[in-house]
């Protein structure tokens, strides 16, 4: 039988953990994570992550649905939960949000016909903080949501998320645009000239990665981009014949052949620090940080 959630944060101080506070402002930043995503970016081992999961749902901490499709794969998604959407807001100074703003909050993404799309963004941050567990030097030390990323570049940009990328010797910023295949060619190099604009009004120099369904699409993406330049930017392709890692050899730099680079390897420069321009890093914004070390 599922625990009664308690009431209050301080009700169930005593059973949180330094990780379950991580877990929070994930789920507070990214909307929605599987447990598949959770477990690869948190635990050693997929049944821990799951008893645990469990654990905090059981308290009320956090929440969960499946979204069954016919035809299409139902992982188990996780949303913030009444304790941790109030811990997260009390932490920024916010209001914490009513129990009805919470559950619509909740249906939204549940409902939400991109719901695939923002699975398939977080699941290629979360292929980013795997090839750092697993390589030492190797780190994600900044992940932004749409949402985040927008605010933070002047709403000039609206791309599906920023983060920034370290490989022992150097930083690589960067924007995601991912591809599912529904827009056409024309429309992805369109979406471009709010990059552009933002370059020029003194933005970083942070390459834009297209993330495309298949290397047939990467290819048409190249042919337009050769037919319509941007000198100002930097621009970067994959697809998954290119392999699966995203930290990786699998990026083909528009107007460099079809070489392809590592993640680390691409031009990215922060600039100065702006309005315009979050610079590089701070140790307060790692994805896996603590929210609020002392909690």
């Amino acid at each position: 039988m599922q625990r009664q959630a308690a009431h209050t944060l301080i009700d169930l101080s005593h059973r949180l953990r330094p990780r379950d506070y991580t877990i929070a402002a994930l789920l507070d930043e990214h909307v929605t994570l599987t447990t598949e995503q959770l477990t690869l970016m948190l635990f050693d081992n997929p049944i821990t992550c799951r008893h645990r999961l469990q654990a905090l749902r059981g308290l009320g901490f956090i929440d969960r649905f499946i979204r069954n499709r016919p035809g299409a794969p139902n992982p188990v998604c996780w949303l913030p939960g009444p304790l941790s959407a109030r811990y997260m807001a009390l932490a920024r100074g916010d209001n914490p949000p009513t129990t009805r703003a919470l559950r619509e909050r909740q249906d939204r993404v549940y409902a939400s016909p991109t719901l695939a799309h923002l699975l398939e963004v977080n699941t290629f941050f979360a292929g980013l903080l795997v090839h750092a567990r697993r390589h030492r030097g190797a780190d994600l030390t900044r992940w932004w949501s749409e949402r985040t990323t927008a605010a933070a570049f002047g709403r000039r940009i609206r791309p599906d998320g920023h983060g920034v990328w370290s490989d022992g010797h150097g930083q690589t910023g960067f924007f995601v645009e991912l591809d599912r295949g529904t827009e056409t060619i024309g429309t992805l190099v369109d979406k471009l000239g709010s990059h552009r604009r933002l370059r020029a009004e003194g933005g970083p120099a942070y390459p834009v990665l297209f993330v495309l369904p298949s290397r047939i699409r990467e290819q048409n993406l190249h042919r337009r981009l050769a037919e319509r330049p941007e000198p100002s930017l930097h621009i970067a392709t994959t697809s998954p014949e290119s392999g699966p890692d995203p930290a990786g050899p699998v990026w083909r730099l528009a107007g460099n052949g079809r070489h392809r680079l590592a993640l680390g390897e691409l031009p990215s420069d922060h600039g100065e620090a702006g309005p315009l321009s979050p610079g590089p890093p701070r140790p307060d914004q790692h994805p896996l940080r603590l929210p609020n070390p002392s909690g």
